[in-house]
């Protein structure tokens, strides 16, 4: 067995291309120790499977928002759900809303494959396979969705650090890509974690960027393939959002790992595993924001049998629970659903409510405005 972390592969027209697990930076071994601990957190924490199935549909939609807006797509997040969220698909539609329907196709096509055979072996036909659900019905003068590029192509740009021109030719692409698959499936990737296995074919692919169209949203989809067939739960659908939060350091850190000259990919590392840190933490948070919501409701409900507070006051603090943006006195007589509530209550009464429940700490109140006191229970 080669135990090398370096890969040559010499091609037709485009010299060596090189294949590399070669990390030397001490910083990576403290971010994924830094991980595991917060996965292991994360996967302790209890949720409902209807939290679960919310928290999933938030995230596909953040993923597939972040990494069309990668590559230009200018639609908001809000007209990518809307679109995520239809049932019948328009027979012809702008090249934006198709991009959003096409990675919707592609994330649903991941989500039905099952870790089998163990471990996780990708090829050629399933790239290919993504690379024509990501690209389909979008005019390009040269791509062919699921066929390999056959001419010459510069990605990059000098603000992210340069201009690259990746492998030439079909028959170096073909190459490469029969390389890369042997590689990314040897029992030296299947020895190293599922962050630095997912993370070098994203980044391993974006060198050879085998297609004429797609290369990046194919490659940042083949990582959330992998990482989701190694057991890993939310980071799949996380990273893509991540990389656009930082897109500029996230292109710059591809340029980076690129021209070291030692075929260090330490910079393309360190910056994955802080996306997944950053992921799990977002996680971890929105988790124990669903925990202390059902801790809050079983508190108000204690608060209530014990008379400490009254029906109204219990049932406007579970209205609260449902949206916990701020308000003003004025909002509980003319935004709804609190309107409901007090609609037949004097001002007073209602100033003698919010007072009540601040002294309480179940309020917080600042310049006039309320919010609902989430952490009240410590």
């Amino acid at each position: 067995m080669d135990t090398s972390p370096i890969k040559k592969v010499p091609t037709f027209k485009s010299g060596h291309f090189v294949f590399s697990c070669q990390h030397q930076d001490p910083e990576i071994d403290t971010l994924h120790v830094w991980g595991l601990v917060l996965y292991k957190t994360v996967s302790d924490l209890p949720i409902l499977p209807a939290w679960s199935s919310q928290l999933e549909e938030t995230l596909i939609r953040r993923s597939i928002f972040g990494t069309a807006a990668l590559e230009g797509n200018p639609l908001k997040e809000e007209e990518v759900g809307k679109i995520i969220g239809e049932t019948d698909q328009p027979k012809k539609s702008a090249r934006a809303e198709q991009e959003i329907r096409n990675l919707k196709a592609a994330y649903q096509f991941i989500r039905e494959l099952t870790p089998e055979p163990t471990p996780p072996v990708i090829d050629e036909e399933l790239i290919k396979k993504v690379h024509a659900l990501v690209t389909a019905h979008i005019e390009h003068p040269y791509n062919v969705p699921g066929l390999y590029r056959n001419h010459k192509v510069q990605v990059g740009d000098e603000d992210h650090g340069g201009i690259y021109t990746p492998p030439k030719c079909l028959p170096d692409i073909e190459k490469l890509m029969k390389e890369f698959i042997l590689w990314i499936n040897s029992e030296e990737m299947f020895a190293t974690n599922p962050y630095f296995r997912a993370a070098l074919a994203h980044y391993h692919m974006g060198l050879i960027h085998p297609f004429s169209d797609g290369n990046g949203r194919v490659a940042r989809i083949i990582e959330a393939l992998l990482l989701r067939l190694s057991g890993q739960k939310y980071i799949p659908t996380m990273l893509s959002n991540y990389y656009y939060r930082n897109m500029d350091e996230y292109f710059r850190t591809f340029s980076i790992t690129r021209k070291n000259k030692e075929n260090d990919v330490s910079p393309f590392l360190k910056f994955v595993l802080k996306g997944v840190i950053d992921s799990l933490e977002e996680i971890k948070n929105r988790i124990t924001y669903f925990i202390r919501r059902l801790a809050l409701r079983d508190h108000y409900a204690s608060l209530h049998r014990e008379k400490a507070i009254i029906q109204r006051q219990h049932d406007f603090l579970t209205v609260l629970l449902q949206d916990s943006k701020p308000f003003t006195l004025q909002n509980l007589f003319d935004s709804s659903p609190m309107n409901t509530l007090y609609r037949n209550v004097s001002e007073r009464t209602a100033r003698r409510d919010l007072k009540k429940l601040a002294e309480m700490n179940l309020l917080t109140c600042t310049n006039d405005q309320y919010t609902l006191n989430i952490e009240a229970l410590g």
